[in-house]
């Protein structure tokens, strides 16, 4: 059977622990990586998640910051956690599964709001955490693996609601952009979402400052789907899930899906 892995950043797993338990009652995906859970890991909500068939999670914690974690109805295993730049946050952890693909959850410095690394110390932070991501991927060539997660890049110019506008903005500086391609050809991944849906203007994160974020529509692509050569070909189909950006409370990202053929 097909496995469908959904990545979410979701601005609080217990603060939105409700949100989390809707998607996973309505769109049922095997596997959902979160990011920005504001968790220690033992103050997940995960009875909630196992009620509804998600008995397996893979997580890195941290109190009020941060945070991981992988939600599965498929068994899994910890595959490790990495921190680079040394900045001691919970921003990744990865998971494998009985076939051998192995899972990163990864997020991403945002960066703060000045794109000058000699100004702003969180806009270095993100360059040398992705700077170390390229390293290490170049060290260790990826194989059955799917990279996911809130990257807090948006890499197209149809992947931001104005290229212009937002050349100078944290998230789609040149530098940036330059970084995450350098990551991404270092494990030689395929953007699964874009080989599906390779035109158009695609978001899955729209600012909370926005009185009507659906009719502004200022949104940006902030949020991926990653996977390895050998098992890109297996990806079916992928979506972002636009609607959960209007739920009650909600994050200020959406669901980004994507089903490969691959055996668990």
């Amino acid at each position: 059977m097909p496995i469908t892995i959904a990545t979410w950043n979701i601005n609080s797993i217990r603060l939105r622990e409700g949100l989390v338990r809707r998607l996973l009652a309505e769109e049922a995906p095997d596997i959902l990586c979160l990011q920005e859970c504001k968790s220690p890991v033992e103050k997940i909500p995960v009875d909630g998640f196992a009620a509804l068939g998600y008995r397996h999670i893979v997580a890195n914690g941290q109190k009020g910051y941060n945070g991981v974690a992988i939600l599965s109805r498929i068994p899994l295993e910890p595959a490790g956690q990495l921190d680079f730049a040394a900045l001691g946050h919970a921003r990744h952890v990865a998971a494998r599964l009985g076939d051998g693909t192995v899972i990163h959850n990864f997020y991403v410095p945002a960066g703060g709001d000045v794109p000058d690394p000699d100004a702003n110390e969180k806009f270095a932070q993100k360059l040398r955490y992705l700077a170390e991501m390229r390293d290490w991927l170049r060290g260790d060539r990826p194989r059955r693996t799917v990279l996911v997660g809130d990257l807090n890049i948006a890499p197209r110019e149809d992947d931001v609601w104005n290229h212009k506008a937002l050349l100078r903005v944290v998230s789609h500086t040149p530098v940036e952009v330059e970084a995450l391609t350098e990551v991404q050809d270092a494990g030689g991944f395929v953007d699964v979402t874009r080989a599906h849906v390779p035109e158009g203007r695609l978001y899955s994160w729209w600012s909370y400052r926005a009185r009507d974020w659906d009719a502004a529509d200022k949104g940006r692509r902030l949020d991926h789907i990653w996977a390895s050569p050998d098992i890109a070909s297996a990806a079916m189909e992928s979506r972002i899930l636009r609607a959960a950006r209007g739920w009650e409370k909600p994050s200020d990202h959406a669901p980004v899906f994507a089903t490969f053929d691959i055996a668990a």
